[in-house]
C-alpha cells in the first residue's frame, strides 16, 4: 500500500514537472497573479517558476494528487487548455465543475481578464495617469505588476474599483465593460439591493446619493470630452443605469453633465422613449412574425384525451393575432411530422422580414420532452434547436419565443373537473429529469416559459382550459397595453397560476420561465381592443 502511495505521489510530481516545461514565463506570471487571494504575498514574491507556485499550492493544501481541480481552473483562466488533458480534465468538464469547486474570485477574474485586454500603449498611457500614485524611481511594470502596486497601496480593492473606472475612461472606455459587468454581478449579489427590471428600480437609497456625489464632481471632465468620447461614456452610462436600475437618477445627471436642457414634458418623454428603444429588441417592422401553434388532443395508445385543450389553442390564436402576428395552427402531430414541421419553419426565408418567432406547443410531456401523437417523446431542446442562429440566419438576433403546456414529470392522482397533462402511470418513463435551463439553446435571444417545474404536473380544466395558457393570454391582453416586457408579464403569471387550486383545494402549479434574452421584449399596443 505505502509502494503504490509512493508510485501515486511520484506520478503526480512528474506531471507537475510537465506541465511547468510547458508553461513559459508570462503563463507564470499570470498563475502568480491570480493564486494572490490564496497564497501568502510574501512568498508569491519569491516565485521564480510554475514549479514554485505547485509547491506553495500543495502547502496549503489547494493541490494534491487526489484533488488537482485548482490547478485545472488557473490553467483554464489563463487559457492553456491543452494542457487540461495532462490532468484528466477538458474544458467543458472544468466549466461545469467552476461554480461549485472555483476558487479563484469574480474580482480576481476580472483583474485578469482587464489586464489582458490592456495593450502596451494603453499601459503606457495608464502610467502616466497614475504618476503620483506609483514609486519615482522608473521602473517597467507589466498590467497585472501594475494591478498588484495599485492594491499594496490600498487605492484598488475589491468592494472599490473607482481608481479603474478612472483610467479606463480616459484611456479606452471599451476596457469600462469589463468593470461594469463585475460591479454589476456584486451589487446583484447584495441582499439588500432588490433589483425589479420591470420598473427600473432599487431599495439601495445609499447607493443613489453616491451617484449624485459622483455626477458633481465628474460634469466638468464628462463637458470636456470630445464627441465620439461623449457617446462612448453616454452609451456606457445608459447600460450602467439599466443594469442599476437607477434609471431616472442617471437620466437626469446625464444630461446636467452634458449640459442638456432637461425639462419634465416632451424632453423627458423622447429621452425615456429613445433610451427605451436602445434596451428593447426591435418590434416595430412592418410584420411582426410567426406564431406556430401545435394542439395534440389525441393519442394512439395509453394517453387520455386532452379535453379542453381546443380552448386553449383558440385562445392562443386570437391573442397572438391580435398582436400582430400570423397564427398557423396544427392538430394532432406525430413526433416525426413535429421535426419535420420544425424543420419546414426552420428554412423559411420569410423570417427575416419579420421582428420575432413564437411556438406554442400543448401536449402531454415528460422531463424535458413532450409527445406526438404516436405516444413518441420529442425534447424541447431538439425543437428549439432548429432555431439558432447557425441553423436559421434569418432569425439570427430576434428574440424566439416557446411556450409549453405539458407536465415534467408522472401524472397523480386527480379530482373529476382537473386533468394533468402527463403520462399516465402504467406507461413507464425512461426520460431522466431535465430542467428548462437545460432546455434551451446555449445562445442568446430564446425564452422558454414552461407550464410548470421539473418533475411536476401542470393542470387543465376540462371545459375552460389549462391554467397556464388561459393566464398567459390573460395577462398578455391586461399588460401589453400597459407596455409591460414579456419577463414583467411572465411574472404575474407565476403570481396568478401560482395562487390557483383545484376545486378540492389540494393540487397547485408553478409555471418557470428560462431565457437568455439580451434585450426587454416588449410587443407594440395594438390599435384594436383586446379580443377578449
Amino acid at each position: 500500500s505505502s509502494n503504490m502511495e509512493d508510485d501515486a505521489s511520484l506520478k503526480f510530481r512528474q506531471q507537475l514537472l510537465l506541465l511547468d516545461e510547458n508553461l513559459v514565463a508570462e503563463d507564470v506570471a499570470a498563475l502568480k497573479f491570480l493564486c494572490t487571494d490564496l497564497l501568502p504575498f510574501k512568498k508569491l514574491e519569491n516565485v521564480k517558476s510554475a514549479v514554485d507556485i505547485f509547491q506553495l499550492l500543495m502547502a496549503e493544501e489547494y493541490l494534491n494528487e487526489e484533488d488537482t481541480f485548482l490547478l485545472a481552473e488557473l490553467l483554464y483562466r489563463i487559457k492553456c487548455h491543452s494542457l487540461l488533458k495532462k490532468l484528466g480534465y477538458t474544458k467543458e468538464k472544468v466549466q461545469e465543475c467552476l461554480h461549485e469547486k472555483g476558487k479563484v474570485s469574480p474580482y480576481r477574474q476580472m483583474l485578469y481578464e482587464l489586464s489582458e485586454n490592456i495593450t502596451s500603449d494603453m499601459l503606457k498611457d495608464i502610467i502616466f495617469l497614475l504618476q503620483n500614485c506609483l514609486p519615482r524611481r522608473r521602473i517597467t511594470l507589466s498590467a497585472l505588476e501594475l494591478l498588484i502596486l495599485l492594491e499594496k497601496q490600498g487605492l484598488l480593492t475589491e468592494n472599490n474599483v473607482q481608481i479603474l473606472e478612472d483610467v479606463c475612461m480616459n484611456v479606452s472606455p471599451d476596457l469600462l465593460e469589463t468593470v461594469s459587468c463585475y460591479k454589476r454581478a456584486k451589487v446583484c449579489n447584495i441582499p439588500s439591493f432588490n433589483i425589479l427590471w420591470s420598473g427600473y428600480k432599487h431599495t439601495g437609497k445609499k447607493f443613489g446619493f453616491h451617484l449624485f456625489q459622483h455626477w458633481e464632481a465628474h460634469s466638468g471632465k464628462y463637458k470636456a470630452m470630445s464627441s465620439q468620447q461623449e457617446l462612448r461614456k453616454m452609451s456606457y452610462l445608459v447600460s450602467e443605469a439599466l443594469h442599476y436600475c437607477c434609471f431616472e437618477l442617471y437620466l437626469l445627471y446625464m444630461c446636467r453633465g452634458f449640459g442638456i436642457a432637461f425639462l419634465h414634458g416632451t424632453w423627458h418623454t423622447f429621452f425615456l422613449s429613445f433610451l427605451q428603444k436602445m434596451t428593447s429588441y426591435k418590434m416595430d417592422g412592418p410584420h411582426r412574425g410567426f406564431c406556430l401553434v401545435i394542439n395534440n388532443v389525441e393519442f394512439d395508445r395509453s394517453l387520455q384525451e386532452r379535453k379542453g385543450s381546443c380552448k386553449d389553442a383558440e385562445e392562443l390564436e386570437r391573442v397572438f393575432t391580435w398582436l400582430g402576428l400570423d397564427v398557423k395552427t396544427y392538430k394532432n402531430l406525430t413526433s416525426w411530422q413535429i421535426k419535420d414541421l420544425m424543420r419546414t419553419w426552420q428554412h423559411l426565408q420569410d423570417h427575416k422580414d419579420r421582428d420575432c418567432f413564437i411556438c406554442c406547443i400543448l401536449s402531454h410531456g415528460e422531463s424535458g420532452a413532450i409527445y406526438g401523437k404516436d405516444e413518441e417523446l420529442v425534447s424541447i431542446r431538439t425543437i428549439m434547436s432548429h432555431f439558432t442562429a447557425k441553423q436559421c440566419p434569418q432569425l439570427f438576433e430576434k428574440p424566439k419565443l416557446f411556450f409549453i403546456q405539458a407536465c415534467q414529470g408522472k401524472e397523480i392522482q386527480r379530482p373529476v373537473y382537473v386533468e394533468a397533462d402527463a403520462q399516465i402511470p402504467e406507461l413507464p418513463s425512461m426520460q431522466q429529469s431535465v430542467s428548462p435551463s437545460e432546455s434551451i439553446p446555449e445562445e442568446a435571444d430564446f425564452l422558454l416559459g414552461m407550464a410548470t417545474i421539473d418533475g411536476y404536473a401542470s393542470f387543465r380544466h376540462v371545459q375552460q382550459g389549462a391554467w397556464y395558457i388561459q393566464s398567459l393570454c390573460s395577462k398578455l391582453q391586461l399588460l401589453v397595453p400597459r407596455g409591460e416586457d414579456i419577463l414583467s408579464i411572465l411574472t404575474e403569471v407565476n403570481e396568478d397560476v401560482g395562487r390557483r387550486v383545484d376545486r378540492l383545494g389540494t393540487k397547485k402549479q408553478m409555471p418557470q420561465p428560462a431565457y437568455t434574452l439580451r434585450r426587454k421584449l416588449i410587443f407594440p399596443i395594438p390599435r384594436d381592443p383586446p379580443p377578449s
